[in-house]
């Protein structure tokens, strides 16, 4: 009963949060064209999150689609519309985002390995945003745990070592 009570008073606010509408303005290819250029940079990182229960478990993003997105206009208005000023937003409140053909055709995909380690090879020079997510349901949970994150790196093309990227939820 007390359960039930809980999701009746989460559904406005679970509701709420399904805002998948894309920002006003338009993709402009011309300004994520760079993604499509062959660079010398890699990309290396790990995604995972902490538990709820305790925060001393740590999940890892196994298996998880990573996103590599040119931080042009519209993916910065997209962005700051889902996440607001945090680079973490809890599963329950995580957006179910339209996604454009335009706009994911601009975007390079990768998946996490087993400890949520990615790589992304032949980076050219640009600003990126970094995104996965990562969500479960505890044992004898009604609500999924967990989230969507992400970061924002700068390529110069003058690095020597792989930019490093840790997708945490902080």
């Amino acid at each position: 009963m007390r359960s039930a009570a809980l999701c009746v008073a989460l559904a406005p606010l679970a509701l709420s949060a399904c805002n998948s509408a894309a920002p006003e303005m338009r993709f402009d290819p011309a300004e994520a064209a760079f993604i499509r250029q062959e660079g010398k940079a890699t990309i290396e990182g790990q995604a995972f999150l902490r538990d709820q229960q305790g925060k001393t478990n740590v999940r890892y993003a196994a298996g998880e689609v990573v996103r590599l997105i040119p931080a042009t206009a519209y993916a910065q208005a997209r962005i700051s519309q889902f996440y607001g000023k945090r680079k973490f937003i809890p599963a329950l409140l995580m957006p179910t985002p339209t996604q454009e053909a335009e706009y994911a055709a601009y975007t390079r995909t990768t998946k996490a390995g087993a400890t949520g380690r990615f790589t992304f090879d032949k980076v050219a020079p640009g600003r990126y945003f970094v995104t996965t997510q990562l969500t479960w349901l505890p044992k004898g949970g009604l609500i999924s745990e967990g989230g969507a994150m992400y970061d924002e790196i700068v390529v110069t093309g003058k690095e020597t070592d792989p930019i490093e990227v840790v997708l945490s939820g902080n």
